[in-house]
């Protein structure tokens, strides 16, 4: 099959997003590509109809475990085999997998970066037939990025391994300095980056300078109809802000990482489905999900970086209809900002203290540990040590980046089993513990490929079909795991730890005061980059955003708050132009009266200079000095 075919047989398209073709072709070709296209661009697409389209497996390096599960799940759903290991699987259900990934008929495989260092991991790799390497989010390779993860340096020395296959690095969100590194970090033969522009013609980016947030967003909400996306910071507060708009006869429900998978996925459909109007969520929310007809994306904090708030907007009009992208800020929004960056940096003595603090808490010896995971329950642990909470996620956050451990987001994992003995072993106990006979044979006809994989089971559903309680069920499955006929993982939705090296004791663990300091300069620019957007009154917003992305040559978007109010000018953008150039040149020089400055102004009406001269006071871009003479703002 060629890849139009792919693409109507698995996806139902008849024709290729602008870029996607290009990518692909690029990809078929064998040539390593730096592919950015926006968020809900169709990124997956860029490598799994190559990946389809080639003999053997596709390798996906991706950071976010949630999002692997996902594409896993619709790549299954499509009867396309994949598979994905991550942090937290048992090296058994690894094994397992790998290994159907080599003698098997698998063509997604989905990995964690940390997962490429491991032993296992490249001993198999080396009998896979890769066709491709994907890396998801490849922004995450640079340090010049907003969410840099040292795992992802590695990924180059795939190259050794398997020095013919082409990468394929994808991202939504990368500055110019970011797009060279990419390159760089990964190998590229030569520069080749394929990159669709991240403007926005139907969305309408605007900043609203709001005390009273939650009876704007209710006046926002009743004007425009349709879906809604509101990102605020705490877990605490997407609850409240849910209950506030329920109470105001808005449907509304709340989302974060914490909740349980059923509750998640059930709130996730009601709002995919419009059984709810709006999603009050963190920046848990959004990943992996196309739903076309958003019409208002609204932030009632500011983020951390002007690419987390553009790939989080960017969730609104992808149906390409008129949309909007609102951040309604108070003036404590950026003391607190600059406060959240400071906090983010804690002593490195502090740091030093947590990952000691956490070897006594798991009881690991110094050169245990590596590649092994533990459920990290962070409010207990703080309250252990006396340590803030905000501190010790910031303290692993930094222990993360210097590459001792791996924290990963808090997610739902099901009960899984597989079966450890072969049938003749299986068919002997069931003989000699009769008690246990009919259970097995009701897993064996509930799940298919008990032998093969590790299966996902649900112990209230087996509870239901033998007419019993979920604790009996779980007690016989400890038999069975304990009679070594199978291994049983129980369900788990907390965060998870994972050693990326051996534990090392606390005189050797090391974080380096140049990178600390490095960091800390990359997070205040960035921060500042968020403060100037949301305090600018007289530049273009989407300009703002494609000039921070590093477009150029761009133009005034006509529909952003900055622009509607330069549109009342009735001015084009010339005549402005002309008068605003001059205006600053004049000013410069020397302050000047109104007058004096009225009459040295060539090329356009008065009239229209006076207009020109009102929006910029109005903007702060002219002030009148003591002399009442008017100045350029420096």
């Amino acid at each position: 099959m060629d890849i139009h075919q792919i693409l109507l047989k698995y996806w139902g398209y008849s024709a290729f997003r602008p870029l996607q073709e290009e990518i692909i072709n690029a990809v078929l070709k064998g040539e390593d590509t730096l592919a950015l296209l926006p968020t809900g661009g169709g990124k997956s697409i860029c490598f799994q109809v190559p990946g389809l389209a080639k003999e053997g497996i596709c390798v996906v390096i991706s950071p976010l475990i949630a999002l692997m599960k996902d594409q896993v799940e619709n790549l299954q759903k499509r009867d396309i085999k994949a598979v994905a290991i991550y942090s937290g699987m048992t090296k058994r259900e690894i094994d397992t997998a790998i290994d159907n990934c080599v003698y098997g008929k698998v063509k997604f495989l989905y990995v964690s970066p940390e997962r490429l260092e491991t032993d296992i991991f490249k001993a198999r790799l080396e009998k896979m037939n890769v066709n491709l390497f994907a890396i998801d989010e490849s922004h995450c390779i640079s340090q010049w990025g907003y969410d840099f993860r040292p795992s992802y340096l590695n990924i180059i020395k795939l190259r050794e391994l398997k020095p013919d296959v082409p990468f394929l690095a994808l991202t939504a969100t990368a500055t110019p300095e970011v797009v060279v590194d990419i390159q760089k970090q990964l190998g590229f033969k030569k520069e080749n980056v394929l990159q669709k522009s991240f403007e926005r013609k139907n969305l309408s980016y605007v900043v609203l300078n709001e005390e009273d947030k939650l009876n704007r967003l209710l006046k926002i909400l009743n004007k425009v109809k349709g879906t809604s996306v509101v990102y605020v910071r705490s877990r605490k507060k997407t609850k409240e802000v849910a209950q506030f708009l329920i109470q105001n006869r808005v449907s509304a429900d709340f989302y974060h990482a914490g909740l349980i998978n059923d509750e998640r996925s059930r709130k996730q459909l009601d709002w995919i489905n419009n059984n709810i109007r709006v999603i009050v969520s963190t920046n848990a929310f959004g990943m992996g999900i196309d739903k076309p007809d958003v019409r208002t994306v609204v932030h009632l904090d500011l983020p951390d970086s002007l690419e987390a708030y553009f790939q989080e907007a960017g969730r609104a009009g992808r149906d390409e209809k008129k949309a909007f992208a609102i951040l309604l800020v108070e003036q404590a929004d950026r003391m607190d900002l600059e406060q959240r960056i400071i906090n983010s940096f804690p002593p490195i003595e502090t740091i030093k203290q947590v990952y000691q603090a956490l070897a006594n808490y798991y009881q690991i010896p110094i050169g245990a540990a590596l590649s092994e995971s533990y459920n990290f329950d962070i409010v207990a642990f703080s309250k252990q040590y006396n340590l803030q909470v905000t501190t010790v996620f910031n303290c692993l956050k930094f222990l993360e980046k210097e590459g001792y451990i791996i924290l990963s987001e808090a997610y739902y994992q099901p009960s899984r089993i597989k079966i450890e003995v072969n049938k003749t072993v299986l068919y002997d106990f069931q003989v000699k513990n009769s008690k246990y006979d009919f259970f097995i044979k009701t897993l064996l006809r509930s799940y298919s490929g008990l032998f093969e994989n590790y299966t996902k089971i649900d112990e209230n559903d087996i509870a239901k079909r033998l007419s019993t309680d979920r604790k009996t069920i779980i007690k016989a499955l400890d038999f069975l795991h304990n009679s070594q006929i199978i291994d049983y993982i129980k369900q788990t939705q907390l965060p998870q730890i994972t050693y990326t090296t051996p534990r090392l004791d606390i005189k050797e663990v090391t974080i380096s005061a140049a990178n600390y300091h490095e960091r800390k300069k990359v997070a205040i620019k960035k921060m500042e980059s968020v403060i100037y957007y949301s305090s600018v009154t007289h530049k273009c917003r989407s300009e703002m955003l494609l000039a921070y992305f590093g477009e150029k040559d761009t133009y005034r978007c006509g529909v952003c708050d900055i622009c509607l109010e330069r549109n009342k000018l009735e001015l084009s953008d010339m005549e402005f132009s002309t008068v605003s150039n001059q205006i600053k040149d004049f000013l410069h020089e020397q302050p000047l009266t109104l007058t004096e400055l009225v009459n040295k102004i060539q090329g356009v009406r008065e009239d229209k200079t006076v207009k020109v001269l009102q929006w910029l006071m109005d903007n702060s871009k002219i002030k009148t000095n003591s002399e009442n003479l008017l100045e350029w703002r420096k």
